[in-house]
């Protein structure tokens, strides 16, 4: 019996993610693409090799690396970045592990196209990426602005293990530091010129509903009080004293959009469209942040 290719285990697999009902959503969203990031994991082939490799028969060996991973991921219910320790994200491949969210948020697209046309039309030195995780955000961005320092700040010191990793991995660490810090609270006074976060926005009644694979994230970056707002909020209380005044603050509210409008209907919200799929992500100027009627709401007054 001749060895199965490349190309049909990816099939092979796509067919059993799907029976299985897998949830998609941790770095691909559907069963085609997980079961090739599977596959050329376990194979040990590089992704630049693309359709070329769908040819190619596998060894013994490989094959069974494909089936226990495989496996893994319809028993266990683990995200595949989980399994493989890695994850792309705005063209960087990025090690993971469950200290971290899996990066997948769709700000890679503003940051790749360099936050256009919201950002200052000068250089930007200084970007806020608040709720770093593994880093995803704060590097990106280090690289798309190559003259830019990045404070990269979240509040779990496991979780800027990862991203301190990834910033050695990457040769990014003169660029970007790692900060335990809740929400400003260890940047003093700094002003940024451009403040991004993918903060904690689940809701208590839907995090309740997650797939599995949820189970397996850190809780601390997925939920956010009763109704998903409560490190927005907390974004909002300071983010003008931490903004040069033509600077942005781009954030991902994700689900939790229609709320966030209805909490706060003062704020002129730019919701940019994403080509690439996903949403939720909202841009607001500094000097948006400047009425005192909606700083009276995002302090509950």
């Amino acid at each position: 019996m001749p060895a199965e290719t490349v190309g049909a285990a990816i099939v092979r697999c796509a067919r059993e993610l799907q029976r299985a009902r897998v949830f998609f959503g941790h770095g691909t969203d559907n069963a085609r693409d997980e079961a090739a990031e599977l596959v050329f994991f376990a194979a040990r082939i590089d992704h630049a090799e693309g359709a070329n490799a769908y040819g190619k028969p596998l060894t013994r060996r490989r094959s069974e690396r494909i089936e226990a991973l495989l496996r893994r991921r319809i028993d266990e219910r683990i995200p595949l970045a989980y399994l493989t320790h890695r994850a792309f994200f705005a063209g960087l491949e990025l090690y993971v592990d469950e200290r971290v969210l899996v990066p997948r948020s769709p700000i890679a697209e503003l940051i790749v196209q360099r936050f256009a046309p919201w950002a200052p039309d000068r250089a930007i030195r200084r970007i806020l990426d608040i709720g770093t995780g593994s880093g995803a955000i704060a590097l990106a961005s280090a690289k798309a602005f190559p003259k830019a320092r990045v404070d990269a700040v979240d509040i779990s010191v496991a979780a800027l293990q990862v991203c301190r990793r990834n910033a050695r991995r990457l040769g990014l660490e003169k660029r970007v530091r790692a900060l335990r810090s809740d929400h400003f609270g260890a940047v003093e006074r700094r002003r940024y010129d451009i403040i991004v976060s993918n903060p904690p926005y689940v809701g208590r009644s839907e995090m309740r509903r997650l797939p599995r694979e949820y189970g397996h994230e850190p809780k601390l970056g997925l939920a956010s009080g009763a109704d998903g707002l409560d490190s927005v909020r907390a974004i909002f209380s300071s983010a003008r004293q931490h903004l040069e005044d033509d600077g942005i603050l781009v954030v991902e509210v994700g689900n939790t959009e229609r709320a966030l409008m209805r909490a706060f209907p003062r704020l002129p919200f730019i919701w940019p469209d994403i080509e690439m799929g996903g949403g939720g992500v909202f841009v607001l100027r500094a000097a948006d942040l400047d009425d005192a009627e909606w700083e009276k709401q995002a302090r509950g007054g």
